[in-house]
């Protein structure tokens, strides 16, 4: 079940650099250059796997945008928010 907007603007609150678009929640990366945004990217699909959650990815040279929605939901859910903090662990 979708959360509702006003669980996702308070949740949002606490994951840095995440924001709402739409029936997603989006967060933008920027890298030194291609080597490092995809190693990055390759944590990130590590993580996804593991959580059985991936998250929708483009890459454009040493940016990377993640856009996290549950599809089976139609809209954002606890494990959109849950796989979000665990990308924001990922970081270098």
């Amino acid at each position: 079940m979708p959360l509702s907007d006003s669980e996702i603007t308070a949740a949002l609150a606490s994951l840095h650099g995440w924001a709402a678009t739409g029936k997603a929640i989006e967060r933008h990366f920027k890298f030194p250059d291609f080597i490092a945004a995809m190693a990055f990217v390759n944590r990130v699909a590590e993580a996804a796997e593991k959580a059985n959650h991936h998250p929708d990815i483009a890459i454009h040279y040493n940016q990377v945008t993640l856009s996290l929605w549950s599809h089976d939901s139609g809209g954002v859910t606890k494990r959109d928010l849950k796989m979000a903090a665990t990308i924001n662990t990922l970081q270098p």
